[in-house]
């Protein structure tokens, strides 16, 4: 089967079991660093004649990281010929996250689930640990963003015991102010190194609270991250 992926955390995935399946990925599909795949561009932006041109048997994409419009032109093809399957995955919660992946590898592709899966509902899909600590999470600044409600990275913070200090607003990722998230009064705020790239010497500065760095792959990363993600609530 002749796969490409559209979202960095499935292309990892896929990798992890069937490295030679994989033909195209994004730019933004890091890991395996290692990986040689074509690169089709961008999960906003990918190039569809480039992913035509692979002839694959799949695409995978995922409701939140790319566009209908896009799965919508590859599924039509061109013309009305040549259209391509593609398969869209709906990932919000870590749950979700691991039955998603037990139907692509059981359904849709055929292929054995990896070892990583089965600790991955082990360590996950269990009831919430009590909440140990309040934290504000920032994506993006200049405007100031920061992980809201219903989000795959609030879910798999609350279920590290940690509660998301905007967990309750109307929108997923609002627009927001470092005067705003301090009013929230988190213990800490976690500053991620993607989508924004948060550094030492920026991000911290901002803010008079407590603030950490933390790997973003681990807390927005749906795939084998999420066996060492859960070293973070330790």
């Amino acid at each position: 089967m002749r796969v490409v992926s559209l979202v960095p955390s499935i292309t990892e995935a896929l990798a992890s079991v069937s490295r030679a399946s994989l033909v195209g990925a994004t730019d933004w599909c890091t890991h395996p660093a290692d990986l040689d795949v074509t690169r089709v561009r961008g999960t906003k932006n990918p190039d569809l004649s480039a992913i035509r041109a692979l002839r694959p048997d799949l695409v995978i994409a995922n409701k939140e990281e790319n566009r209908e419009l896009d799965v919508r032109r590859l599924r039509d093809g061109v013309d009305g010929k040549g259209g391509v399957r593609v398969e869209v995955t709906d990932i919000r919660t870590v749950p979700q996250a691991v039955s998603t992946y037990e139907r692509l590898f059981d359904d849709v592709l055929g292929w054995r689930r990896p070892d990583w899966l089965a600790r991955a509902r082990e360590l996950w899909c269990r009831p919430l640990p009590p909440v140990t600590r309040r934290v504000a999470v920032p994506i993006w600044r200049d405007p100031w963003m920061v992980v809201g409600s219903d989000t795959f990275t609030g879910d798999l913070l609350r279920r590290l015991g940690w509660a998301n200090a905007f967990g309750g607003s109307a929108d997923r990722y609002p627009h927001t102010t470092v005067e705003e998230i301090e009013a929230t009064r988190p213990d800490v705020v976690l500053l991620p190194d993607e989508p924004y790239v948060f550094t030492v010497s920026d991000g911290p500065e901002a803010f008079s609270l407590p603030t950490e760095l933390v790997s973003g792959r681990l807390i927005t990363w749906y795939g084998p991250s999420l066996v060492e993600a859960a070293d973070l609530a330790r």
